[in-house]
Formats: structure tokens, C-alpha cells, sequence
């Protein structure tokens, strides 16, 4: 069969399982992937994600991931929110997650509808497959400018001229030879919208960025106290960051997403704080069944949502901070601490610390409470 044809048949199959582009790639032309990757790896910008150096070489390049692949198949399914800009407008006393986490875990939905496509694909030209999502060690963004899904922006997040920022990556590695597509014509221009709104000044220059600084990788991969410089910027975000996706200007011809799984879960419904600094373990996993989220444990997720809290300025949200002053975990209970003091006078604080600060044997949280 021709390749392009089996290209359109590929395409079709992808379209009807729920993608809303599809680009191809070859494996040629891609040695330089390996190298940008080693200079972000020395640079440390890659904080404490030790995965991406441990996987690094299988990472580099297709090829060292699967030495038979022949041809790169990138799908992208769009998860665009009704206004581009709607989770930033949250009041301070609610938390706000990132638009990709609000619904089902995408790994589990793009997943499903690869394997039905990589089956298909399988079945008809009788050639061996691999699916991808994103928790392999492959290079998404690069191989779908590559395959012509987009260009990397700024921000280093893929762009589409038709689904703007907001759509998921998935790949497909396969053994049929398919002609390649051109790769996408960068299209930022002299825009650098997403650089400036960036609240955290996460990158070092255009096309980097600083995962250290970064509030998706400071909410979601950090384990730690979050830096004391971060946590007023970090505003009511509790989960993830899409600042510099929403200022995107391409992102207005982004249509809403047909897909039913990424939809508003009725638990992330505002308000959000005050109910979720409550939470424990148990409540925290019945929470989030299926979600994204659930993937930071309730730990760290209530530590997110304590810097929230302080940043509200709200004075109906002490008592839930108060509460977590007792927290058995001392991460949420050094959060708690720095809320607090947001939140109350220097005189009251004082009262809590005289309270509190005997008995608290951990040296961070007792650090907090120094600190003020």
C-alpha cells in the first residue's frame, strides 16, 4: 500500500478515536535531541526530577529507546477549558487547579485510545507498535514539532495554530515506514506574553525554563518545603500552573475540547480550600480515584493548599489553618505555621507560637515559626 495512503488511513483511524491532530516523524534528524537534554540536565534545571538523568540515554533519541523503529506517529488530543483564562480569575479564597488535572488522569484516556489506533494500525499493515504517554523516556514536544503538530514555544510547550496550548501528547513508534511531515514554522514571533506573566521568573531566556522556579514543578515534583520566594507568587494555585499557557495569544482559536473525561469533576467545584485542608489520607484518595492528582499524595497536596490559604487574605479560613497547626505531618504543619502568619496579627501569632512552638520537635517547622 502507498504510504500516503496508509498515512490517511492512520490519520482517519486517530480522528475517530477521539484526536484532534496527527502528525508523522522520522527517526533521522533527531541526534540533536541528546544534546539539548545534557545541557538542560547540567544546568539543573531539571531540579530534582533525578528520572530524566537516569533515563537520559534512552531518552536522547527514538532510536535508544527502541532500535526498530521506523517511523513516529504523534497524536495530540485537545483538553481546552470554555475561557482560556477562567481558572486565573478564582477568588483568592479559592484554590485553583491546573485545566489539564480537572478531569479524568489523561495517561489513562490517551493511553486507551493509542493502544485502539497502535491495534488497529497493527492489525492492517501487520507492523509492530509502541505506545507512549508520557511516562516513558521520550521527548514528546520535540518529536511533535517535528511531525508538524506544532512548534515549541517560548515557554517550551507545544503550540498549535488550532488547539492553541491546551492539548496532551501521545506517540506511537512503529516498525511501517511512512514519509515524515515538515516540521512546524515557529510562530512566537516578538511576543514573549508567557516570559513576563510568569509570576515565578522561571525562565532563564526564551525556550528555557527553570523547573526549580517553575509552580507546576514547585506543587506537583518538589518534595520540600516550598521556598519561602515562591510561596506569595504561588498565589491560590494548589495543583500545576497555566499562567503562561493562558497568555497565549494562539490560544483564541483554540476550541472547547470534545473529550467528556477532561471535564470539571464536581470535587474541584469552588470553593476548594476549606475543604481540602481537611482532608486526610483516606478522604484525600476517595478524592481523587482516577485523577492526575492523586499522584502527589495528600501530603504535599495540603502543604499547596496551606500557602493558598495565607495568600487569601481571608480570615474565615484561620480556624482550617489552626487545625492543621497539629497536623501528624510536619510539611503541611510548617506551611500552616507561614499561613497563619499571613493571616492574623503579630500579636495573635505570638499567642499560637507560645502554644505551639514547645512542643514541635521538627527542626523545619520550628524554623517557621523563627522566621516570623
Amino acid at each position: 500500500m502507498p504510504e500516503e495512503n496508509a498515512k490517511d488511513i492512520i490519520r482517519a483511524l486517530a480522528l475517530e478515536a477521539g484526536f484532534d491532530t496527527v502528525g508523522f516523524a522520522s527517526p533521522e534528524g533527531l541526534d540533536h535531541l541528546g544534546a539539548d537534554l545534557n545541557g538542560y540536565l547540567e544546568s539543573g534545571f531539571h531540579g530534582s526530577m533525578t528520572w530524566m538523568e537516569t533515563h537520559a540515554a534512552r531518552r536522547s533519541h527514538p532510536r535508544a529507546l527502541w532500535g526498530d523503529v521506523r517511523s513516529i506517529v504523534m497524536l495530540g488530543m485537545s483538553y481546552a477549558p470554555g475561557e482560556a483564562s477562567a481558572p486565573l480569575d478564582a477568588p483568592r479564597s479559592d484554590g485553583v487547579v491546573s485545566v489539564y488535572a480537572l478531569g479524568k488522569d489523561y495517561h489513562d484516556v490517551v493511553k486507551k485510545r493509542l493502544k485502539r489506533v497502535a491495534g488497529e494500525l497493527h492489525r492492517r499493515f501487520g507492523e509492530e507498535v509502541k505506545v507512549f504517554v508520557d511516562t516513558a523516556p521520550v521527548m514528546e514536544k520535540p518529536l511533535a514539532a517535528h511531525a508538524g503538530l506544532g512548534w515549541q514555544g517560548k515557554h517550551t510547550n507545544l503550540v498549535s495554530t488550532q488547539l492553541g496550548s491546551w492539548f496532551f501528547l501521545g506517540a506511537i513508534f512503529t516498525t511501517l515506514e511512512l514519509a515524515a511531515d515538515a516540521p512546524h514554522a515557529d510562530r512566537c514571533g516578538s511576543c514573549q506574553a508567557c516570559l513576563d506573566a510568569c509570576p515565578t521568573k522561571a525562565f532563564p531566556a526564551p525556550h528555557q525554563i527553570d523547573a526549580r522556579r517553575c509552580i507546576s514543578y514547585l506543587t506537583i515534583e518538589h518534595k520540600e518545603p516550598i521556598d519561602l520566594e515562591f510561596r506569595a507568587p504561588m498565589g491560590n494555585l494548589i495543583y500545576g500552573c497555566d499562567i503562561c499557557l493562558s497568555v497565549c495569544p494562539w490560544n483564541k482559536f483554540a476550541k472547547v475540547s470534545r473529550e467528556m473525561s477532561f471535564t470539571r469533576r464536581e470535587v474541584l467545584d469552588a470553593p476548594l480550600l476549606k475543604r481540602f485542608a481537611a482532608l486526610d489520607d483516606a478522604g484525600f484518595r476517595v478524592a481523587f480515584a482516577g485523577s492526575p492528582i492523586k499522584r502527589v499524595g495528600r501530603d504535599r497536596f495540603v502543604r499547596n493548599v496551606m500557602i493558598a490559604m495565607g495568600n487569601s487574605g481571608d480570615l474565615d479560613l484561620v480556624p482550617d489553618v489552626v487545625a492543621r497547626l497539629n497536623d501528624e505531618v510536619s510539611l503541611v504543619r510548617g506551611m500552616a505555621v507561614w499561613a497563619l502568619s499571613k493571616l492574623v496579627s503579630p500579636a495573635q501569632f505570638e499567642g499560637y507560637r507560645a502554644q505551639h512552638l514547645p512542643d514541635e520537635a521538627d527542626h523545619h517547622v520550628r524554623q517557621e515559626w523563627a522566621r516570623v
